[in-house]
C-alpha cells in the first residue's frame, strides 16, 4: 500500500453548508495537513459528518471554499471514507475487497495478492470466504475499513467508526488506524469519544454548532483548553 502526496494538504476557507435557514458548518477554516491522525470531536448534530463529507468532496459548501492540495474540484481519487453505517456486498469479505480494487482501477493480476494484503492488515484473513452481511459489526467495519485502503489513499476520512461497537472490536479498529496511520496515511476521524480521541489523535478539534471552536494538539487541547466550550465538553458538560 503507498500513501499518495497529491490532496494534501485540504484547506477550508469559510466554508459554509446551509440547508434552508440552518447552518450545518458555520464559516469553517481549517487546514489537515500530512502527518498523524486529526480527530474531530463535539455534540451530535455539532457538524463533524458535514466536515468529513466536505473534506471528501462529497458535499459542495454554499459558501466559502475548499481546496485539495491548492487546487478545486479534484477528483477524489486519492481519498476514502467510511461512514459510521457501511453497507455490505452480498459477496463474501474477499468479494468485496476485489470489488473495491476493481472500482478503484487496480490490475486484475493484482486483485489477489491485493485482496489478501487488506484482509490481513485488518486481520479478516480467516474471513475471507465468508458472507460479509454474517460478519459481526466490528468485523464489517474492518472489512469496510479494508475496501476503502483499496483506493490507496492519500487521506482516509472515518466517521465514528467505533460507534456502537464493543471494547475489543474498538481496540481493532484502533490498532488499525494506528497502522494505516504509521504507513503514512493522513487519518481525519469523528468520535464522540474523548478516550478514544486521546489514545488516536494527535490533533483535536471541537466542533459545536457547525463552528470549530478550538484546535491544537492533543496534549494541549486535554491539559490547557482556550475556551469555556472546550472545558465544559471535557468536563462531560452538555453544550447547548
Amino acid at each position: 500500500m503507498r500513501a499518495p502526496a497529491s490532496d494534501l494538504p485540504i484547506t477550508l476557507a469559510e466554508a459554509t453548508v446551509r440547508v434552508g435557514d440552518v447552518a450545518l458548518l458555520d464559516r469553517i477554516s481549517l487546514v489537515l495537513a500530512p502527518g498523524a491522525p486529526t480527530v474531530l470531536v463535539g455534540p451530535n448534530g455539532a457538524g463533524k459528518t458535514t466536515l468529513l463529507r466536505v473534506a471528501m468532496g462529497l458535499l459542495s459548501p454554499t459558501h466559502g471554499r475548499v481546496t485539495w492540495d491548492g487546487r478545486e474540484a479534484v477528483s477524489a481519487t486519492r481519498r476514502a471514507i467510511v461512514l459510521q453505517r457501511p453497507t455490505m456486498l452480498r459477496r463474501s469479505a474477499a468479494g468485496n475487497v476485489r470489488y473495491a480494487l476493481r472500482a478503484a482501477g487496480a490490475p486484475r493480476g493484482e486483485w489477489e495478492r491485493r485482496t489478501a494484503e487488506l484482509l490481513r492488515l485488518v486481520g479478516l484473513e480467516a474471513f475471507s470466504s465468508r458472507p460479509a452481511r454474517r460478519l459481526s459489526g466490528g468485523e464489517q467495519q474492518r472489512l469496510a475499513l479494508a475496501r476503502a485502503l483499496a483506493r490507496d489513499p492519500a487521506v482516509l476520512f472515518l466517521d465514528e467508526p467505533t460507534a456502537s461497537l464493543d471494547p475489543a472490536a474498538t481496540k481493532a479498529i484502533e490498532d488499525i488506524v494506528a497502522a494505516v496511520a504509521a504507513r503514512g496515511v493522513k487519518v481525519v476521524m469523528s468520535t464522540h469519544d474523548l478516550g478514544q480521541a486521546k489514545r488516536v489523535g494527535s490533533e483535536i478539534v471541537l466542533l459545536h454548532r457547525g463552528r470549530a471552536i478550538e484546535s491544537g494538539t492533543t496534549e494541549m487541547f486535554f491539559a490547557k483548553p482556550q475556551t469555556e466550550e472546550a472545558r465544559k465538553f471535557i468536563a462531560g458538560e452538555l453544550l447547548v
